[in-house]
């Protein structure tokens, strides 16, 4: 399993806008094949500051999102909203057994 976590520091004047164009990013990457969990979240001590946490089965998962018009679309005006470049980590995981 790939984890990914994308910290993105929003712009507050634009925030609604990036919330706007995220919803249906989110929504279509449910869709694809290969996609564990696609979920945003707000930071709580800055409001500023949302990230991006991904589980996808493997890499031609991430591939194939990365690709997607949704993504691409999304990555194309991503730099409207944001007010720093990207802070993206990539892991590899295994589910433990409980």
């Amino acid at each position: 399993m790939i984890i990914i976590h994308a910290l993105l520091h929003v712009n507050p004047e634009r925030e609604n806008d990036f919330l706007a164009a995220a919803k249906p990013l989110i929504a279509a990457t449910h869709e694809e094949e290969g996609n564990i969990s696609y979920e945003l979240y707000k930071h709580a001590a800055d409001g500023n500051v949302y990230i991006m946490v991904e589980a996808w089965r493997d890499q031609a998962a991430v591939g194939a999102h990365n690709t997607s018009p949704h993504f691409t679309g999304f990555a194309a005006k991503a730099g409207e909203f944001l007010t720093a470049p990207l802070d993206v980590k990539v892991y590899t995981a295994e589910e433990l057994s409980r």
